[in-house]
């Protein structure tokens, strides 16, 4: 599983006009299944997420997660993080779970990791955000690989 997070002073998503999702200070992750993946990987990647230090402390250096700020998180579904863009001029998505696989491991992720709102998978959505640095980290937690958080 992959996710793209940026820390944010606030976000929102929307579908078809309508608001589904805000926060204010916090992370925004971009989230994408790939194939393979499972309730671990949701697990892992959730727990990493909360746990990334990427807010400033006193001292202005990035000591701090979301849940030492207490920040909010907005999760929103994102399969083109699982794109190989290695060749040719047009993104390939072999390595993507199929809309079956992929949407109950992303509502597994959002129900790991708390998620204050939520997009909607499959959905046409519009993202909205103020990028509070910027700061945008790229995540990935691969099935079979042990990693410590």
């Amino acid at each position: 599983m992959i996710a793209l997070i940026q820390r944010v002073a606030e976000a929102s998503v929307s579908v078809g006009g309508e608001t589904v999702g805000a926060i204010g200070k916090g992370v925004l992750a971009l989230v994408g299944v790939e194939r393979g993946d499972g309730e671990a990987q949701a697990a892992r990647l959730a727990q990493k997420v909360l746990s990334y230090r990427i807010f400033a402390d006193a001292a202005g250096k990035m000591n701090l997660s979301l849940q030492d700020i207490r920040g909010e998180l907005l999760a929103v579904p994102q399969f083109t993080l699982v794109a190989d863009t290695s060749s040719g001029n047009r993104p390939s998505f072999s390595s993507g779970a199929s809309p079956e696989e992929g949407e109950p491991l992303f509502e597994k992720f959002v129900e790991f990791s708390k998620a204050k709102a939520r997009g909607r998978f499959g959905a046409p959505m519009r993202v909205s955000l103020v990028n509070d640095g910027p700061v945008t980290f790229w995540l990935q937690v691969r099935p079979g690989v042990t990693q410590e958080i």
